[in-house]
């Protein structure tokens, strides 16, 4: 039996491994912040004169640098997110889900199935998170544009007003991630919903997998908020307490970004007949 220390470790461990990334996003994120008000601040002291260009040019070259840095090393943390930690999670859900079901923890091994497994987890959530950098790179790219044609216009004298530098960093926001109904969004809350949900996913289907093929289970019990539904978090058909059959884990291993899912496996229920997934526990 897990004693509720040991609980609190196991989902401490999954926690650090979110809180260090999503600090490490949030932090590469600020660069990109800190380089468009440097390059703002330094586009507002600038005259009509000669040499005005290749101040222009000198700025924008320093703000794509400090954009390829971020892209560099946003790309190495995804990297590591998806080769050390999302495996790292996907083990102690496995270690985890065979101590709830009073087994052998040395039971579980990296084999075949369970490689094939982790490998289409990362894979998914690798592509996600270098998504996001792309599209935060090009956002970058066409604020330098904007900017650079902005200062253009006020060193060639067609304008005396300056640059509106309120209107190009509320146009070109880089402290912000869009989301598909073009919502705004801070990176931290971005970065933290992200990151949970990916090892939510990860650890519960690691979980999934030692009952299917460790423990040859059919069935789990799931622990869940209280009133958090089956396949949505508004969903009728409550989680918490509940058997579920594997496949129907299998199929919804959260409901939602921010779920506190836990899946147990029962290798006790396998071969009983009468069973329908959704009882009770």
């Amino acid at each position: 039996m897990t004693t509720p220390v040991q609980q609190t470790d196991e989902r401490t461990e999954l926690t650090a491994l979110i809180t260090a990334a999503t600090v490490e996003l949030v932090r590469q994120w600020q660069r990109l912040s800190t380089a468009q008000d440097t390059l703002l601040r330094s586009l507002e002291r600038l005259r009509p004169g000669l040499g005005a260009t290749t101040r222009i040019n000198r700025h924008i070259t320093d703000f794509h640098e400090q954009v390829g840095e971020f892209s560099r090393l946003t790309r190495a943390l995804a990297e590591r997110w998806a080769a050390h930690d999302l495996p790292t999670a996907y083990r102690d859900g496995a270690l985890r889900a065979l101590r709830k079901a009073g087994a052998d923890i040395t039971r579980f091994q990296w084999t075949a199935d369970h490689q094939a497994a982790i490998t289409g987890l990362t894979a998914t959530f690798y592509t996600d998170l270098v998504g996001r950098i792309q599209e935060a790179v090009r956002r970058a790219q066409a604020f330098a544009r904007a900017a650079q044609d902005a200062t253009r216009e006020v060193t060639l004298g067609r304008t005396h007003a300056g640059i509106d530098s309120a209107r190009l960093a509320t146009e070109h926001p880089l402290s912000t991630i869009v989301y598909r109904d073009s919502s705004r969004h801070p990176v931290k809350d971005w970065a933290r919903s992200a990151l949970t949900y990916q090892g939510a996913v990860t650890a519960n289907h690691a979980a999934i997998n030692t009952a299917r093929l460790d423990l040859e289970a059919e069935w789990m019990q799931v622990r869940d908020g209280d009133a958090c539904g089956w396949v949505s978090h508004e969903d009728t058909d409550h989680a918490d307490g509940t058997i579920r059959s594997v496949d129907d884990c299998a199929a919804y291993p959260v409901a939602h970004h921010g779920c506190v899912r836990e899946l147990i496996p029962r290798p006790d229920l396998t071969g009983l007949r009468g069973l329908v997934s959704g009882d009770p526990a």
